[in-house]
């Protein structure tokens, strides 16, 4: 029978599975700060300054997947695998119990850290050497496994009972639509669906990204701002000053996919404060965004910057390496935006303009690596392809495409 976690009794569990004792005293029991409501999470106060946060699936409201956890138990268990990938395990939390029959997920919790989300969004800064330090960070994990087929291999593992024929390609875009749409979402957020399906381009752009999805690395694959942790005392130290919390949709996959994921969270910042009003052109919106987006392309500039410095080997892998991060930058906005219309019920003129962002991005990437990091793919490039030795990527020729497969649209 699956055990239902909950303040009553987690003390109670933790002391069954030997991670608390009568000795600890008494226990205080919280609410992580700044947890979604998809998970019972409670934060467990022990003694001698022990913390730990305690994660439940809530099954009746993921049952389509089970088991989320195994993926962050799984790639705890790849670093313990192989010692080798210690570095990896500097930058993420430590997982201390997993319990696939109860879905339930014990780790370690960093007590001196604090969301980077929640940094940006007090302070209205944005460090360069945090950036700097995020994308090193992010190099370090993708560089480590790249091409590593004995890792690819242990992710492929399964949860007991199950077949993991292959990885999920996260290129996926808007399901087609049906007369159910309209009594599932807010009338204003049909404006989504109806921009969406007007372009064909857009769905192409997004078929063509499913079909040309390499996975090559181990790849977090949900590199937004509050899943990454800054040290409360990042400007002292000189390294650690990043972890990755959240492991759940760890897999072998595409390394652009979270440095896009990622560079949309800080759009979404500059987006998130732009002045709507129907009377106003989108480029006069975005000129009169409270946080401009000059504010943050140093950040995103410093973070490709060290990313690119770090793992360089990437740009001979794929030479349009930085114009698929500005695709997956768009895809993810759209996502986000779906994401807001099922779970919050939400869709204003703030969305619509993150909307047609997101289509830039998509639909004419070159053009866009300049709006968001202040420079062109070759400025970012040159540095590095000097400094290491890379033969420069020549451009390929732009050919008009006469037809789509419709049967590409809609992903993979």
């Amino acid at each position: 029978m699956l055990l239902i976690l909950s303040s009553q009794n987690v003390i109670q569990y933790l002391q069954a599975i030997g991670l608390c004792s009568l000795e600890d005293g008494n226990s205080d029991l919280s609410d992580v700060p700044g947890s979604s409501k998809k998970n019972f999470n409670l934060l467990v106060n022990l003694g001698n300054n022990r913390q730990l946060l305690v994660k439940q699936e809530h099954r009746q409201k993921n049952e389509g997947n089970l088991h989320e956890f195994f993926n962050e138990w799984l790639f705890h268990q790849l670093l313990r695998q192989f010692p080798v990938l210690g570095n990896i395990a500097a930058i993420a939390s430590l997982v201390v119990h997993y319990d696939e029959e109860n879905s339930i997920l014990v780790r370690n919790y960093l007590s001196e850290y604090l969301q980077l989300g929640n940094f940006y969004q007090h302070n209205h800064s944005f460090p360069t050497e945090i950036a700097t330090a995020i994308g090193t960070t992010i190099a370090g994990l993708h560089r480590a496994t790249f091409q590593r087929r004995e890792y690819r291999d242990f992710m492929a593992t399964a949860p007991e009972g199950q077949y993991r024929y292959n990885f999920y390609n996260p290129a996926q875009g808007i399901e087609s639509l049906t007369p159910e749409i309209f009594g599932a979402v807010p009338k204003e957020a049909l404006q989504f669906y109806t921009f969406y399906q007007r372009y064909e381009s857009l769905e192409s752009a997004i078929a063509d990204l499913a079909c040309e999805w390499k996975p090559c690395c181990l790849t977090h694959n949900d590199l937004k701002l509050n899943n990454i942790l800054l040290h409360s005392r990042w400007d002292k130290l000189d390294n650690c000053l990043v972890r990755l919390i959240d492991w759940e949709a760890c897999a072998w996959g595409d390394p652009a996919f979270d440095l896009g994921t990622l560079i949309a969270s800080y759009l979404r910042i500059w987006l998130s404060s732009l002045v709507v009003d129907s009377m106003l052109e989108l480029e006069e919106s975005l000129q009169l965004a409270l946080i401009p987006i000059e504010a943050i392309q140093p950040s995103l500039l410093a973070l490709i910057g060290a990313y690119l410095n770090a793992f360089p080997a990437i740009l001979e892998h794929r030479p349009d390496f930085i114009e698929r991060v500005i695709q997956f930058a768009g895809l993810a906005l759209i996502h986000q935006i779906q994401e807001t219309i099922q779970y919050q019920q939400h869709f204003d003129n703030t969305d619509m303009c993150a909307l047609q962002i997101a289509e830039n991005l998509l639909t004419m990437p070159e053009k866009s690596v300049q709006t968001v990091f202040g420079v062109t793919a070759s400025e970012i490039i040159e540095p590095m392809a000097k400094q290491h030795q890379l033969t420069q990527p020549q451009k390929a020729q732009k050919l008009v495409r006469l037809y789509y497969e419709k049967t590409r649209l809609r992903g993979c």
